[in-house]
């Protein structure tokens, strides 16, 4: 009878580890980077504003910062393997619209939402197995299924439109109460974060996608399976567009064809933004929410200062630009550290 082994993952050197950690400390130093910049945005906001974070201000602030957190947390997951989804917007607008069909004739609220978590998990599989078994790239495959499922999405929608008025009093109340400052999405959106981010630290199938966005070819020859990491992420990413959709309905009580337009390029810019290296292999969920958080509130920050809100695209694009340059001067500048203690432990050695 013949046995067949499982494959031992190799344990990284010490080199690696100390490389590791380095980067981690670059890019933990990004996200406070991120959150300095966003309080005193804030800050300034509030004194040429009195009434900016007021109760009620700072309850709105959190709200529209929700759906967007969410849906960074799942694009996140699949940028740190070194892949994108650019469907997320038509996933999210989609999964609203069949949870708004479904809770419009009389469904429960709790199965409207699962509905759209495995809708949206459904179009995370598609996606998924293109690029990790079709060996796709995420960039064709996302973008055809975002023009696919908004396809479907218009077809199937076409000029209908889903009110408040049709959905449950229950469903919309909970869209907009909340603990205090602490509205319910928030709150549930709060704990997704947290436990997509215990999952990346605390699992070794969490880990393995830091590895497999670091470097695809050395997480397979280490035993990691790869096929099955991207699977992962692409469904959860999926699953979590889906979720977003359904807070969306419960949201804005409001959804047509056009839910969900453009979005994938905000959540992509928030993302990197907030520190998600898009080379993949570094950055954490909780960088992605900062970035999430810092967008969102440049949408209610130039209003209460008197600014247009057409400078909100052109502000996103050029802080998306930012972060990719400080990504790029910052991937130098690890590689020339590591390069030096590199030749200082080989000196080392042979002294």
């Amino acid at each position: 009878m013949t046995v067949t082994a499982d494959p031992v993952r190799q344990k990284p050197a010490p080199g690696s580890d100390a490389s590791r950690r380095l980067v981690d400390k670059v890019f933990k130093a990004r996200e406070l980077a991120v959150a300095l910049v966003l309080i005193l945005m804030l800050g300034a906001t509030q004194l040429y504003n009195n009434g900016f974070l007021s109760e009620q201000g700072i309850k709105d602030l959190m709200l529209n910062a929700t759906i967007l957190v969410l849906v960074a947390v799942g694009q996140a997951v699949v940028v740190i393997t070194r892949n994108v989804d650019l469907s997320v917007g038509s996933v999210l607008g989609i999964s609203a619209f069949a949870a708004g069909v479904y809770l419009q004739d009389g469904g429960n609220p709790l199965v409207a939402v699962l509905l759209a978590v495995g809708l949206g998990a459904l179009f995370g599989v598609l996606n998924g197995a293109l690029v990790s078994l079709g060996k796709v790239p995420a960039l064709v495959v996302t973008l055809g299924t975002l023009y696919i499922v908004r396809g479907i999405d218009s077809i199937w929608v076409g000029s209908r439109q889903i009110t408040a008025d049709a959905l449950p009093a229950g469903f919309v109340d909970f869209g907009h109460d909340g603990i205090w400052v602490l509205p319910y999405l928030a709150l549930l959106a709060m704990g997704v974060l947290a436990g997509v981010a215990y999952y990346l630290r605390s699992y070794h199938s969490g880990r393995d996608l830091y590895a497999l966005g670091s470097s695809p070819e050395a997480a397979r020859l280490a035993g990691i399976p790869v096929r099955a990491r991207i699977m992962t992420a692409y469904v959860l990413c999926g699953a979590l567009a889906g979720l977003a959709g359904a807070l969306y309905l419960a949201r804005f009580g409001n959804v047509d064809s056009a839910t969900g337009n453009g979005y994938e390029l905000t959540v992509v810019s928030a993302v990197v933004v907030g520190g998600v290296a898009f080379t993949g292999g570094s950055g954490t969920v909780y960088g992605a929410a900062l970035g999430a958080l810092l967008l969102t509130s440049i949408n209610s920050v130039l209003p209460a200062m008197g600014v247009s809100s057409v400078w909100v695209t052109a502000i996103n694009g050029f802080l998306l630009l930012l972060a990719i340059a400080a990504d790029r001067i910052l991937a130098l500048r690890v590689a020339a550290a590591l390069r030096k203690r590199a030749a200082q432990m080989r000196s080392a050695r042979h002294a």
